[in-house]
């Protein structure tokens, strides 16, 4: 009972938020407006990432949640959402936004206790363990989630369905597990952000989407799911293998490090924005939003369901991680067949226009030449004849002076 309330007044602080902040949004100018990598069509709110923080926190007042844990990890999911909202509205240099992930990596390290200590058994029948090397580890493993989430938000709905389908995942196996109060949230979260969804995806009568989560709620949602991603495979009432929580979140993983170092094999910045996430390919490549949005959602539910399955069938951990890197390696090789061949394409296409534009001009060049021959024609006329007239002048007037000379004399 009191679950079913704390998710009825998730849902209705979410809806009550998003529409109420809209007004106040636009006037302070928290908006997103297109360009160049974004592809919706007008202004639209930046709010959603406030109306998910801010439903869960006066939700789970109902679930009546003491452990001091959960109060490290609202505290640095805060830091989070308000960093967020300031990068929203005014774009914070990459530095800041990078400094406050790490804060809030600690936070969870330091004052929840939720560290990546052993990473199981990947390299054959024994457990990894980090020692000394956990809390570092800790702290760039969650950073990496908070950025391959908020890289995955470019098309409507994507950060969302990823992060969805990885709270109900995760709820499942916490549920099974009897990790009860961590259930309970992740449940909560899996309504606040389906919620969220309502207002965030397109359909067939909305052509667009009415809010964004925005960097607030992208980078609260990746702390999220790093927290439970870390804390469910920990311990000894771990409810999963650290490779299992690996496979749940690998789509926005192997994307973001497949872009990292398709960025670097180019030379470019590994942070440099651009188009070459694996929803711009599918748009590149004629797919709609929805379609792009079935195919990506569709594959994460097919890694997460693996995952689960392999855990409850006994699949070694080692055979897990392997089969993981392979597909790393298969989409990386992909993605750069895939450039190599449009870079191809591109100086192709580029070769093909010049020539056209050649071709164009030529025609061109061939009337300048004709019309500069014929102005140095007819310059060349033009002394000429003036040369003649020099000359029959300087004849008639010898001839005037000579008979000029004759009448004189006689």
């Amino acid at each position: 009972m009191r679950y079913l309330l704390a998710c009825v007044l998730g849902v209705g602080v979410t809806c009550v938020l998003l529409w109420a902040l809209r007004p106040l949004a636009i006037r302070i100018g928290l908006v997103d407006t297109p360009s160049r990598r974004k592809l919706h069509k007008g202004n639209v709110v930046l709010i959603g990432g406030i109306a998910i923080f801010a439903a869960l926190t006066v939700s789970t007042l109902a679930l009546d949640i003491s452990a001091p844990a959960f109060h490290s990890f609202l505290a640095a999911a805060a830091l989070l959402v308000v960093v967020g909202f300031l990068d929203d509205l005014w774009e914070l240099p990459a530095q800041i936004r990078l400094a406050v992930q790490i804060t809030a990596a600690l936070i969870m390290a330091v004052g929840g206790g939720v560290v990546v200590q052993n990473l199981g058994a990947i390299t054959g029948n024994h457990d990894v363990t980090l020692g000394a090397w956990a809390i570092p580890f800790t702290v760039f493993a969650t950073v990496g989630v908070i950025n391959a989430l908020n890289m995955s938000d470019g098309v409507d709905g994507l950060a969302g369905g990823l992060s969805l389908i990885a709270f109900l995942l995760f709820g499942y196996l916490a549920l099974a597990g009897g990790r009860v109060a961590d259930s309970y949230v992740l449940l909560l979260l899996a309504c606040i952000v389906g919620t969220f969804l309502l207002f965030n995806l397109r359909f067939p009568r909305r052509r667009r989407p009415l809010v964004f989560m925005g960097d607030a709620g992208s980078m609260f949602l990746g702390f999220a799911l790093a927290w439970f991603a870390i804390s469910l495979s920990q311990g000894e009432a771990r409810v999963m293998t650290p490779v299992t929580a690996l496979w749940i979140l690998a789509l926005p993983l192997i994307d973001t490090v497949s872009l990292f170092l398709r960025r670097v094999f180019v030379g470019h910045s590994p942070f440099a924005a651009d188009r070459a996430h694996l929803h711009h390919i599918l748009l590149m490549a004629g797919c709609n939003v929805h379609a792009t949005i079935t195919i990506l959602l569709s594959a994460a539910v097919t890694l997460g369901l693996t995952a689960v399955f392999a855990l409850y069938h006994g699949v070694p951990e080692y055979i897990l991680f392997y089969c993981l890197l392979v597909l790393g390696f298969l989409h990386l090789w992909y993605m750069l067949h895939l450039q190599k061949t449009e870079m191809r394409k591109t100086q192709n296409d580029m070769e093909k226009r010049r020539v056209v534009i050649e071709r164009h001009r030529w025609p061109e060049r061939r009337k300048s030449a004709r019309r500069i021959h014929s102005d140095r024609r007819d310059m060349i006329r033009f002394a000429t004849d003036e040369a003649d007239r020099r000359e029959a002048f300087g004849r008639r007037k010898k001839q005037d002076q000579l008979w000029d000379a004759i009448r004189q004399r006689f």
